[in-house]
């Protein structure tokens, strides 16, 4: 009698994610922790997507909508970019508001039946073009699945940390700088950190006893509902 109730529980289960899928989509939770004891991610990009879909390369110039990213915080147009090309992307979503070291969110977002991947990037602040991201993970078909975030230089803009080019709450200053800069990396890699640097002329300078960290930056819980 056990075995066969066994049985009918798989066979529910496997007739649930199969009508699922007859619909032509899944839902699930993703719960974004932050493990920093001094960085706030700003609003977080989520995505679903194919296995063609990238964030960006390691090694690699950001684009424009990345950039923009990381060091305005703004995901907007990344968002765009993303959802300009349906046929391999399913949703393009922002988690609203300011997540603190140590808080954890949820949000739930869909995928068509073949964009099996996720991704997720914001932006550490104060921090000048540092980001935290998630770059094609591979969704569960079912129950849930647990990574890491860790932080990226978008290489975008001179890591001065310096008030003045930094946007957010802490600092209050300029966002995204357009334009090249000999003092930018040029690339992506991945973030070493802050630094004791000089005093400047003008602005505060941050220093790395409050506002350092080490890898990773976020844990990444995505959990298929339905």
């Amino acid at each position: 009698m056990r075995s066969i109730s066994i049985l009918v529980l798989a066979i529910a289960a496997l007739l649930t994610g199969t009508q699922a899928w007859a619909d032509n989509q899944a839902t699930y939770k993703v719960t974004i922790t932050n493990l920093t004891p001094g960085q706030t991610f700003t609003p977080q990009l989520l995505a679903t997507h194919s296995r063609h879909v990238r964030l960006f390369n390691i090694g690699e110039q950001a684009s424009l909508p990345l950039e923009i990213l990381a060091e305005a915080g703004d995901t907007s147009p990344l968002t765009d970019y993303l959802l300009a090309s349906p046929d391999q992307v399913s949703a393009a979503v922002t988690v609203p508001g300011l997540l603190g070291p140590g808080q954890s969110v949820s949000y739930e977002i869909t995928a068509a039946r073949y964009h099996r991947f996720l991704s997720m990037a914001a932006m550490l602040i104060p921090t000048n073009d540092t980001f935290a991201a998630v770059d094609r993970l591979r969704l569960p078909r079912r129950g849930s699945t647990t990574t890491v975030a860790l932080a990226y230089d978008a290489g975008s803009e001179a890591n001065d940390q310096n008030c003045l080019n930094i946007p957010g709450p802490r600092c209050g200053g300029a966002g995204h700088s357009p334009g090249p800069n000999k003092d930018d990396e040029g690339f992506v890699h991945v973030s070493n950190g802050f630094h004791d640097l000089p005093k400047a002329k003008e602005g505060e300078v941050l220093g790395p006893r409050v506002y350092d960290w080490r890898n990773p930056v976020a844990r990444v819980v995505v959990k298929r509902i339905y």
